[in-house]
């Protein structure tokens, strides 16, 4: 048994974020059910694709676990069928602009008034109202418009937003958290509802204090590179044979036995965070110049003595070969490609992938079948 075993989702969304919740919830038992329209998702011919059937590697991690069924809802018996599937299910994952579900003939209020238990998750750029809610939202629009690309970058360049669909995928986790909350009280109260989230949301809760620091300290923080403003030394420094390493002292703690290991534990400059924060250029410099006096293997060797916190900066190709990535199974093989595996480990129900993104319209038959029973 899977933690939610039992649960139909529809999926009819698009590209990542609201797809990706919906694959959460198919990693641990839900049976999601993918609807697209006859000419199959954009998300199949995003990116690198698979020589073997064409579609994408993208498509085959964020539809997996889901069954593959293809309705062209601008007929007559499409829609009803699109209707049936929802008066079945648990949960309707969505995500077109405000207003197109309506003009699908698919409005929230009459869904709940059939199906008075159901989950709507209604996932946007902006939200479902407000004056930017009809402007179309990416992920990109969402990290620039949150404070994350200004502040993202080395001090002399551009602001970035990054090179990942961060956003997306963050809110794809936002999103399966939001249903599971709301399919709690379904299970207390019988009643469903609208769960309304938006890309921009999740960036801003991303943000941490830095906006209470702005509004009651006027503070704007800086372009630091890898740095963060409130803990020094933070970021990557480069060794003697040209490998890059990851340190952080984000803990009194850890910071202490760091000072001890450059050598500078009795410097009252740097006993506190304050005093490490005060003086970030002449520590950085510290540890710039200790790391790149000696190789990796022995950088990663003292620090790990130390007990202080210090990381390889892999490239995705070393990753897959880290041995605690390949003895957690971190990365799995799905019908014979290569993806991250499932976010959280549960002792009890621990979640399966059950198989890559289908080909289109593989399970069209069956689930239409199912209707009839």
């Amino acid at each position: 048994m899977q933690a939610l075993d039992g649960i139909r989702v529809i999926d009819m969304a698009t590209v990542i974020a609201a797809p990706g919740a919906a694959r959460y919830l198919a990693d641990y038992g839900a049976d999601v059910v993918k609807v697209e329209a006859p000419d199959g998702d954009g998300t199949r011919r995003m990116g690198w694709t698979d020589p073997i059937d064409g579609d994408s590697y993208m498509w085959k991690l964020v539809a997996r676990g889901k069954r593959a069924v293809v309705l062209d809802l601008k007929t007559d018996a499409g829609l009803a069928h699109m209707r049936r599937l929802v008066a079945g299910a648990d949960v309707l994952v969505e995500n077109f602009r405000p207003g197109t579900l309506e003009r699908l003939g698919l409005a929230p209020d009459e869904l709940l008034r059939t199906t008075p238990g159901l989950v709507i998750l209604r996932v946007t750029g902006f939200g479902q109202t407000g004056p930017y809610a009809q402007r179309p939202g990416f992920a990109t629009m969402a990290e620039a418009m949150s404070g994350f690309a200004a502040i993202n970058g080395e001090p002399d360049g551009a602001p970035l937003p990054p090179p990942i669909a961060l956003t997306d995928e963050v809110t794809a986790i936002v999103g399966a958290f939001a249903v599971l909350a709301a399919l709690r009280h379904r299970d207390r109260t019988g009643e469903g509802q609208v769960v309304d989230i938006n890309l921009l949301d999740t960036m801003l809760s991303l943000m941490g204090p830095l906006h209470s620091a702005s509004a009651h300290l006027g503070y704007e923080q800086p372009r630091l590179g890898s740095g963060i403003p409130y803990s020094v030394p933070r970021g990557t420094y480069q060794c003697a044979d040209g490998k890059w390493v990851a340190v952080s002292a984000s803990a009194e703690s850890v910071a202490a036995r760091l000072m001890v290991l450059l050598g500078v534990g009795d410097d009252p400059r740097f006993a506190t965070f304050d005093g490490r924060v005060e003086h970030r250029d002449e520590l950085d410099a510290i540890v710039r110049i200790w790391i790149a006096d000696r190789a990796s293997i022995e950088v990663i060797d003292a620090f790990e003595a130390a007990e202080a916190a210090i990381a390889p900066v892999y490239s995705i190709a070393e990753v897959a070969r880290d041995p605690h990535v390949v003895e957690r199974e971190s990365l799995i093989d799905v019908d014979g490609v290569i993806m991250p595996g499932l976010i959280a480990r549960f002792s009890r129900t621990p979640g399966e992938v059950r198989f890559a993104g289908r080909p289109l319209g593989a399970d069209t038959d069956a689930v239409i079948a199912e209707l009839d029973t």
